[in-house]
């Protein structure tokens, strides 16, 4: 694909972020895209959005656990970059209008805080380990801006593997303390819990999944830096999110996160 048409698609994705509606799938529109060129159209539109005054603080991986691959029909991960404007703190009510969000749902997950720079190839789980301050309980509420969220791994990772906001708890827990694939959490629901993972279902071990990412952004030359924020994957299936829902979290010994949301 050339530069001109990767970013003649990252202007679209950009365009319907703004306008909060969503496009026919990229893989169907052009069925030799690779993910190659969906991650620089994804570079493209994260562009546009620094360039309106957004600020990456992050990246994320996406589609790490069984369960959503299954939901999503994807087989493998998807990875991108997460903003000021994305995240909230604990307890927050997200306006999905304000926010543009189209066709949200909410996901569990152990966000890692960085303390120094981390840059692959070559990065290890104990590499992941040493260079993280603490890790924090989260619910990401991913979005698409491809329709119907048909989507295969090149639309997820040209849609910024389809990010919408995200919600930090308020602990902050050092991980040499947690025996991390073997973290319960469990999800409710306006009061009903709705599922249970374990941190073990994110590629056996958050830590191999930041790995993995560390490792595949630094094959396009792209550094962890110190201070950002790691999403590391859900551990649950996704839940749609609607206007008068609230969601809680818990991870036995890293704490709880709350969310709620509004029109």
């Amino acid at each position: 694909m050339s530069q001109s048409l990767q970013r003649e698609h990252g202007e679209a994705l950009y365009q319907a972020l703004l306008a909060g509606r969503t496009l026919e799938p990229l893989t169907s529109r052009w069925p030799g895209i690779t993910i190659e060129d969906a991650y620089r159209i994804s570079l493209y539109a994260i562009e546009r959005r620094v360039a309106a005054g957004d600020l990456i603080v992050g990246k994320k991986i996406g589609v790490t656990s069984e369960a959503v691959q299954r939901m999503l029909d994807v087989h493998q991960p998807d990875f991108g970059f997460i903003t000021r404007d994305m995240g909230f703190d604990d307890g927050a009510v997200i306006s999905l209008s304000a926010n543009r969000l189209i066709q949200p749902r909410a996901e569990g997950e152990i966000a890692f805080k960085l303390k120094r720079d981390l840059q692959g190839p070559g990065v290890t789980e104990r590499d992941v380990l040493e260079a993280t301050e603490c890790v924090m309980p989260c619910f990401e509420i991913v979005d698409s801006r491809i329709h119907d969220w048909k989507i295969r791994i090149q639309d997820t990772v040209a849609d910024n593997a389809s990010c919408g906001v995200f919600v930090l708890g308020r602990e902050q827990v050092d991980p040499r303390t947690l025996d991390l694939p073997n973290l319960s959490m469990t999800v409710f629901k306006n009061g009903a819990q709705i599922s249970q993972g374990l941190g073990s279902a994110v590629q056996g071990n958050p830590l191999t999944a930041v790995a993995w990412l560390a490792n595949t952004l630094g094959a396009f030359g792209i550094p962890f830096k110190a201070g950002e924020i790691i999403l590391s994957g859900s551990l649950v299936p996704l839940e749609p999110a609607r206007a008068g829902d609230h969601f809680e979290l818990t991870i036995d010994g890293l704490g709880s996160a709350r969310v709620s949301f509004r029109d």
